[in-house]
């Protein structure tokens, strides 16, 4: 340190070797950065981090140690089950490498979280590693006969740790491990055991203890602290508390010196078998990216092209990721061999090569690449290549790594789950023994209330008292866990791959899900010690791409894969400019949806800047309306110079993408590729690191420097500022709008194909079944009813008199298992003729086919849902033997002789939600209209005059708050007639909080906004209607039940015309299913 405080100068040496970080889950109360620094403060020669059988918050506490010029020893707290807990320190690298699989060893045969280790294991690994035990609390002979045992199995590295924390007997324990060390020939060292870098965080380190014991502060008893000792201490306290053992200070050097080891030191190999026949892994990603360019470009290849080729490769070699590039080649070539969907995404579509080995499906010839964006060589930081699978089909490419590879060499990243604003709240709060309902009461204010500002009166609103002590406590300890890990997760699809053991390089753990294993760091660790990392994602849209591929295949005899959709269709762009995207990847949230009559996509770049523009950080960059108003010819279309018009031409003048920003600051403002790829990581951490600043000055400067006027530079600046986190790479936007099309190509020409493939591939995408089967309907296509005889598990589509139909599958029944659904399938034969048929020819148990008559499954053989379920009362658990008498029985479709009345309508609709999540039969909204007076339907509002004040009520399908929104919540609600699209002013959601989260049937009140396609009601009143809702399955809504069930349309509706969903297009009739 370049500065110490003077009091601290004759202060003895220290490093304190006994820390312990959050990341040892609930048993400290600091970060392993507020940690490090505070050693850093008072001046100790070293810090050594040991958490529990773990080495998850290393990493962090290695930058930090850096940043602040402080040795931090790197070592683990390891706790057996036959002995004392010791700290275990490595000296060096090979010494590490042992503590990572000793960790690893008592990890995989555990459970997830846990750690089982032995004596015998130390022993095993403990060469090269320092190792202190950790005493128990009075005299212990146990304890001194392991010792002097583990001394003399590993003589000269065991230490006897010894702490004072003035609990009022450590002066006698003190003089007993004295006595122990000289017994055992053992060195004693001094240690704090510190579990929190303030003593403030006290009140905190109880809270934790009682969440982890699962106890009030109240009834804790000898588990709260009794001090705040436990805390980083300066040298000279540390020098008062050992005055009678100076050696024991002296001997925390002593350790700090002898363990060296670095995490600097850890060198990360690439796997081997990424190449065949003795070739390097470069000349072997040469020549596949040749054989590639040859297929992608057929009709030869540019010379821009070849030129970024020869540039990427030469980067690649250079920096020696050539093994990373065909090993994400290897894993997308199994995918295909398997017939699974995959797409390459993100940055790493700027990349000819990965568009070369087919990674990537977007040619980045077609577009003013960037490739620094994906890969440079001044940023310290390895390239990140993301492939989305299918998401039904993702664990045989996982499966196909652990299998290639080993579980010793590779495992999934973590994820650190971390403590959040409700989580942090409900915790605390039990913990300082809240009720129920307080905490209830303040969750429903969690989004505000852990802000600094927050207006406690608030507090009123939901009946509690703000100056409760309790109360005002439970927000600041609440305040005060934000951001603590909770656990370690695995990352949704980040793998990591070595040459050699990588539990050497980190501990191994297994997962909560059977079948994977996952390392002790998450993403931003590996890439501060430069280790690769691949993302094998999942994506819902590929499964259903895939699967509408089949059902055409199967149904059309059409064989189309996403390179063969035909390109700009005219139709396509019609569907999407009138809004019908509902199921269409990416653009059917509702604020897509409001957006797409304003944009009129006629291109495939118009889906591009689509994708990329309904974002938070155009949004928040002020760029969305001059884009639009440029687009639509109400603002001129400028530039400030010639150079930014070749940047700028292809978006109007307004920056959307990264890239975009990148090319700015190099022709505008003269930065180099790689300090403006520099100003993009800066933008991207610049809300929590505050270090964009430092580019301010050089951009404006820059720009001055190049003819740009002074006002122009501030506001290119201030648009880079509001991308922040936010901003789109056009790279990843136009991976994305291929799907896009290609989705709204199979909806515009394959409605019923599209739609059975949606369904089939949930859960996935924005809508919920009920919602894609009522689009597809006023599509004109028919919906049938789950039959016993004539569906299968997924939903097929059937001929019938209007042309097609969709037969809805087992697999929409509730709890309904795709086994009992394969037997029943198989047993059919020519069909079930009654309920009896079913259970003896199938074998499925009465509780079984109690769920599918609840489905109402059964009326291909004339059983309504009332009579079904009253045919299963009586069946015995098992059927009759197979060939009995009553299995050979001749089978008859005879009516029961007990007539039962029929269910009321409204009670068939609440059945339906219940085991279908849909009903075909009658929505609720038609069934409550005598109920909800004065309202109008969803689908007048697009008549109704602008300004104009109306209610309308419908099932809550949608509530959304983005950050982008300034305070705006948007809902969505729906009736039998269509969709109502909500806004509720900042002001307004304060004051109708409760019903907006709450409401499941919501009436709202206010003024008509229509804006050409587009119309929105404007809250002013909102109402929880739910309880009307509730009463529906009641048998009393005799005026709207006495319908007969005859009216109401089980299978295809017919066209009433007030739709506004253009009529279905180009649906040919399919011959018979082979």
């Amino acid at each position: 340190m370049d500065f110490l405080p003077e009091m601290y100068i004759d202060a003895p040496d220290y490093a304190e070797i006994q820390v312990t970080s959050n990341f040892s889950f609930m048993r400290a109360a600091s970060h392993p950065e507020e940690l490090v620094t505070q050693a850093a403060a008072f001046g100790y020669r070293a810090i050594g981090i040991a958490d529990r059988n773990s080495l998850s918050g290393l990493v962090r506490a290695h930058i930090e140690a850096k940043k602040v010029g402080i040795p931090l020893l790197v070592g683990s707290r390891i706790d057996l089950k036959d002995g004392a807990s010791m700290l275990a320190y490595p000296e060096n690298r090979p010494a590490y490498g042992r503590l990572s699989k000793l960790i690893t060893l008592g990890r995989r045969r555990s459970p997830k979280g846990e750690c089982e280790l032995y004596r015998e294991d130390i022993l095993k690994y403990a060469t090269g590693m320092v190792l202190v035990s950790i005493p128990p609390r009075g005299c212990n002979i146990e304890f001194e006969v392991e010792l002097s045992a583990l001394n003399a199995a590993v003589p000269g590295f065991v230490y006897l740790a010894a702490s004072h924390s003035l609990r009022g007997d450590d002066d006698a324990h003190l003089d007993w491990l004295s006595k122990v060390a000289a017994r055992t020939g053992v060195p004693m060292v001094a240690t704090n055991d510190v579990l929190m870098h303030r003593e403030s965080r006290r009140p905190l380190l109880d809270i934790l203890t009682c969440i982890r014991k699962n106890v009030t502060v109240d009834t804790a008893g000898y588990w709260i602290s009794r001090n705040g000792e436990r805390r980083i201490k300066s040298r000279e306290e540390m020098g008062q508390l050992f005055s009678h053992y100076p050696g024991a200070l002296v001997r925390t050097v002593e350790i700090a010196e002898r363990c060296h080891f670095s995490l600097d030191e850890l060198t990360y190999e690439y796997p081997s078998e990424v190449t065949s026949s003795g070739r390097s892994p470069q000349v072997e990603l040469e020549q596949l990216t040749d054989i590639g360019s040859k297929k992608r470009y057929p009709n030869g290849i540019s010379e821009k092209v070849k030129n970024q080729i020869s540039h990427e490769l030469t980067l690649i070699g250079e920096l020696g990721y050539a093994p990373y590039f065909l090993t994400v080649y290897d894993l997308v070539s199994f995918a295909r061999s398997k017939g699974i969907l995959c797409q390459g995404r993100g940055s790493a579509a700027n990349s000819a090569v990965c568009f070369c080995l087919g990674i990537t499906s977007v040619d980045p010839s077609q577009s003013d690449i960037l490739f620094e964006r994906f890969v440079s060589s001044e940023r310290d930081e390895p390239p990140d290549i993301d492939v989305d699978f299918e998401h039904e089909r993702r664990e045989e490419v996982i499966q196909y790594i652990y299998e290639k590879y080993g579980r010793e060499r590779a495992a999934m990243t973590a994820v650190v789950v971390t403590y959040k604003n409700r989580s942090a709240i409900r915790e605390v709060g039990k913990a300082l023994g809240l009720s129920q309902d307080i905490i209830d009461a303040l969750l429903e204010q969690s989004l505000s209330l852990l802000r600094s500002d927050i207006d406690l009166d608030r507090l009123q609103e939901v009946g509690l008292n703000p100056e409760d002590r309790r109360l005002r406590l439970t927000l600041r300890l609440a305040s005060e866990l934000l951001g603590f890990p909770r656990h370690l997760s695995q990352h949704v699809g980040g793998f990591v791959i070595s040459r050699g053991l990588l539990s050497e390089i980190v501990p191994l753990e297994n997962a909560a899900m059977e079948g994977r294993t996952v390392i002790g760091w998450n993403k931003d660790d590996l890439d501060a010690l430069g280790i690769l990392k691949i993302d094998v994602l999942s994506l819902g849209i590929l499964t259903c791409i895939r699967k509408a591929f089949d059902l055409l295949k199967s149904y059309y005899a059409v064989d189309f894969d996403l390179a063969s959709i035909p390109t700009e269709d005219p139709a396509v762009y019609d569907m999407l400019c009138a809004a019908d995207s509902i199921g269409v990847f990416q653009v059917e949230s509702r604020a897509q949806i409001a957006f797409l009559p304003r944009m009129k996509p006629r291109s495939f770049y118009d889906l591009v800047i689509e994708v990329a523009i309904v974002r938070p950080g155009p949004i928040q960059g002020d760029m969305v309306h001059p884009y639009l108003r440029r687009r639509n010819g109400e603002e001129e279309v400028s530039f400030p110079s010639e150079e930014l018009r070749d940047v700028l031409e292809k978006t109007l003048g307004v920056p959307l993408f990264q890239e975009q920003v990148m090319k700015i600051a190099i022709t505008g403002a003269g930065f180099s590729p790689n300090e403006a790829d520099a100003l993009r990581r800066a933008m991207a951490t610049f809300r929590h690191m505050d270090n964009i600043h430092a580019f301010r000055s050089k951009f404006i400067s820059g720009m001055l420097t190049n003819g740009y006027d002074l006002d122009f530079a501030e506001s290119c600046f201030q648009q880079i500022e509001g991308f922040g986190s936010y901003g789109f790479p056009e790279s990843h936007a136009a991976s994305f709008a291929l799907l896009v099309y290609v989705s709204a190509w199979l909806k515009c020409h394959y409605p019923a194909i599209f739609a059975t493939a949606l369904l089939n591939s949930q859960p996935m995408g924005f809508y919920a079944p009920a919602q894609i089967v009522r689009d597809v309907k006023e599509h004109g296509i028919g919906v049938l009813q789950p039959d016993i005889n004539h569906s299968d598990w997924d939903n097929i589509l059937e001929s019938c008199d209007a042309g097609i139909a969709i037969r809805l599958g087992f697999r929409q029944i509730k709890g309904f298992r795709e086994e009992d659904a394969i037997r029943l399938i198989a047993m059919r034969g020519n069909g079930y003729l009654d309920v009896p048929s079913v259970w003896r020819r199938s074998g499925l148990r009465p509780a079984v086919l109690r769920r599918l008559a609840r489905a109402d499954v059964f009326n291909s053989v004339g059983l309504g849902r009332r009579d079904a379920m009253w045919s299963v009362v009586g069946l015995g658990e098992q059927p009759p033997p197979l060939f009995s008498n009553a299995m050979i029985e001749e089978e008859t479709n005879e009516s029961s002789p007990m007539k039962l009345p029929a269910m009321p309508l409204g009670v068939e609709v609440v059945e339906d939600y219940d085991t279908l999540r849909l009903t075909l039969k009658c929505h609720p909204l038609e069934l409550l209209k005598p109920q909800l007076s004065e309202v109008v339907s969803a689908n007048r509002l697009l008549s109704l005059e602008s300004g104009a004040r109306h209610s309308v009520a419908g099932l809550v399908l949608c509530r959304q708050r983005p950050s982008s929104a300034r305070g705006v919540c948007f809902l969505t609600l729906e009736d039998e007639t269509g969709i109502a699209n909500i806004i509720v002013w900042p002001e307004k959601y304060e004051y109708f909080r409760r019903q907006i989260l709450s409401a499941r049937l919501m009436k709202v009140s206010g003024k008509i906004q229509s804006d050409g396609n587009v119309t929105h009601l404007i809250a002013d009143e909102i109402e929880d209607l739910s309880l009307v809702l509730d009463g529906l399955g009641s048998e009393c809504q005799k005026s709207v039940e006495s319908k007969s069930m005859c009216e109401i349309n089980k299978g295809i509706p017919k066209s009433n015309g007030s739709s506004n969903i253009p009529a279905l297009r180009s649906v040919p009739s399919f011959p018979t299913r082979g």
